[in-house]
């Protein structure tokens, strides 16, 4: 099978079990691609055989669904910018730490919802307890993602909400190509299981993926097959 990502070590060992991770190639997809579910079964389908499990990242999910923006087009507000300058920023991502990824955050889980989760952690974090903040304020702010100079262009400056019912497509995804398949958030930080068809154990799927084998900068690998070898 091809082997697109040459960087990554493509196969990791669970509970005593080996597994293989396949990244597929695509095409660079962009909202033109308006089907996520035709998409992704159109490379899927030509790699993936009875017992794997298909994987998809989330981020290009959101591209499919208009929910990817210029950075220069999104107008962030007074409070947006105000948080933003309080929040970690991290080295393997920017987070909400910037205007631009905190308005989509308001966006997303609502304003009173924002200001209570920054008003939790600046009480807790002073005392050592961490990721409060990321725990009130909800999937919805977690799963938004900030530009990256290393992304594939232009989509190192773009921002990006989470895919919406990633549980619906991943579950029309499995029923088109009848392999289980399941949406991931999966980067330098760790992995969520955002949504998957029924069959799918996400713990062990977390834990196969843990080291992102797909990868984050211009390996054009949003697709990725599970096989137990």
């Amino acid at each position: 099978m091809q082997q697109p990502n040459p960087d990554k070590n493509l196969t990791i060992k669970i509970d005593g079990k080996e597994y293989a991770r396949y990244p597929v190639k695509t095409h660079l997809i962009t909202p033109d691609d308006k089907d996520p579910v035709e998409t992704i079964c159109k490379y899927a389908k030509n790699v993936a055989r009875k017992g794997d499990t298909v994987f998809v990242s989330e981020k290009v999910i959101a591209v499919m669904q208009g929910r990817s923006y210029q950075i220069d087009k999104i107008k962030p507000s007074k409070i947006a910018a105000k948080l933003s300058k309080h929040v970690y920023k991290n080295p393997a991502g920017i987070g909400l730490a910037m205007p631009e990824t905190m308005q989509l955050a308001i966006e997303e889980a609502g304003l009173l919802r924002i200001l209570f989760a920054a008003f939790i952690a600046a009480i807790t974090k002073p005392l050592g307890i961490k990721g409060m903040f990321y725990r009130i304020a909800g999937d919805k702010a977690r799963s938004i993602d900030g530009p990256v100079p290393y992304a594939i262009p232009p989509y190192n400056n773009y921002a990006s909400k989470g895919p919406t019912n990633p549980k619906k497509i991943s579950e029309n995804i499995s029923a088109k190509i009848n392999i289980p398949a399941a949406i991931v958030d999966a980067n330098d930080l760790g992995v969520r299981i955002l949504g998957a068809s029924k069959s799918v154990d996400k713990k062990l799927l977390a834990k196969i993926l843990k080291d992102n084998p797909l990868g984050q900068c211009d390996e054009c690998t949003p697709i990725g097959i599970v096989r137990e070898i």
